[in-house]
């Protein structure tokens, strides 16, 4: 019996701890394998006050203020498909578009006419009786009048020219997504922020936290936290005509797995975290399995941050993002300060791995398991004898 107890111990000895079950790597598994030495498939960075205030300057991926217009609203220009009506007044009765009076009694508005309204069709022009075709598109409403004034000269008695554009559709901008009524609004004169479009169509659905705003002009497109814009006056930017905006909702997460007391998928539920936050609300760390050496953070950095670390440095260069593990290390009590100052971005994993003496308890567990039926039987036979 002895032999068969002594052969279940070696062969635990000989699988060693790689046959225990386990949430994860061991810390020093996580801290071998990223070593340079070990070709470093990604890059172990501790977190100090210097790692801190690096990744406080860490900028989103996109920005509004990256169409670099800050210009204030243009004079609005009349353009393909907007429909515009005329009102046209002469200084006399009896002209072309005043009729003769009777009496030399002053009627109200006997001396004017108002032109139907029509679209400014694809040659950019518009009809204007006994002035011919005018040119619309790409001008002022100003210079439109202008141009129908001077066309009438000698043939209306001193005409004066209203131009108004009844729908601007040229000049409008298109919200889309989570917002409370997409809509293709017009432009005012006055010039229109990104906020007051979105306000225009009823504001957003989703919260404000988990909603974003996605700017598509010409070519370019951007999405940016609708957050940031409204705590940013520089993301508030103008928009033009043509924009479209979409509000998407996605609801910032992190991961949280190994020796915590919630392994899932965790919302943010604010605007943003910090570690100390997201291991709080992934249940704290297991005080019969966790490791406070082996707290860690899972990353892909954009290679901008990553080139501030000399230990992600070797990585730079292959590709647009480099894989950087964060280590911190809860059992020094200035620990507790760095991780409720560090921040946790969309979709990090948070690992906390075991502590060694778990893996050697779950040896002598196993070692007892096999070991207990053949004790039993062993005394069984011997109290039999």
């Amino acid at each position: 019996m002895r032999a068969i107890v002594f052969a279940a111990g070696a062969a635990l000895a000989v699988g060693g701890c790689s046959a225990i079950p386990s949430a994860g790597p061991t810390a020093g598994d996580v801290i071998e394998q990223g070593a340079p030495q070990a070709e470093g498939r990604y890059a172990i960075v501790e977190v100090d006050d210097r790692t801190v205030q690096l990744l406080r300057g860490r900028a989103a991926d996109a920005s509004l203020t990256s169409f670099g217009d800050y210009r204030g609203s243009v004079e609005p220009r009349v353009g393909v498909g907007d429909v515009v009506s005329l009102t046209i007044w002469e200084a006399g009765a009896g002209g072309l578009f005043s009729p003769s009076l009777p009496t030399d009694r002053f009627v109200p508005g006997s001396r004017a006419a108002n032109i139907p309204e029509q679209l400014v069709g694809r040659d950019g022009t518009i009809t204007v009786p006994y002035a011919g075709r005018v040119r619309a598109a790409g001008r002022s409403t100003f210079e439109i009048q202008r141009e129908i004034e001077r066309a009438l000269e000698g043939k209306a008695i001193q005409p004066q020219v209203l131009v108004s554009v009844t729908k601007p559709l040229s000049s409008t901008v298109t919200v889309l997504g989570e917002a409370s009524a997409a809509a293709r609004l017009p432009i005012s004169p006055r010039g229109d922020r990104v906020l007051d479009v979105i306000a225009q169509a009823g504001g957003v659905r989703a919260p404000i936290n988990e909603s974003f705003i996605q700017l598509t002009r010409g070519a370019r497109t951007a999405r940016v936290a609708m957050s940031r814009v409204a705590a940013n006056a520089r993301e508030n930017i103008y928009v033009r005509p043509g924009d479209v905006l979409t509000v998407i909702r996605d609801p910032q997460m992190f991961l949280a797995a190994g020796a915590t007391g919630r392994n899932a998928e965790i919302p943010f539920d604010a605007e943003g975290i910090t570690l100390a936050q997201a291991l709080s609300k992934a249940g704290g760390l297991l005080d019969y399995r966790a490791d406070p050496e082996g707290v860690f953070v899972f990353r892909l950095e954009p290679e901008r941050i990553a080139r501030s670390f000399d230990e992600a440095r070797h990585l730079v260069g292959r590709g647009g993002t480099v894989k950087v593990v964060y280590r911190i290390n809860l059992r020094d009590p200035n620990g507790m300060f760095l991780a409720s100052q560090f921040r946790i971005f969309n979709r990090d994993l948070v690992y906390v791995s075991n502590a060694p003496l778990t893996d050697a308890q779950k040896v002598l567990q196993l070692f007892n398991l096999i070991v207990s039926p053949v004790s039993s039987g062993a005394s069984i036979v011997s109290v039999t004898r």
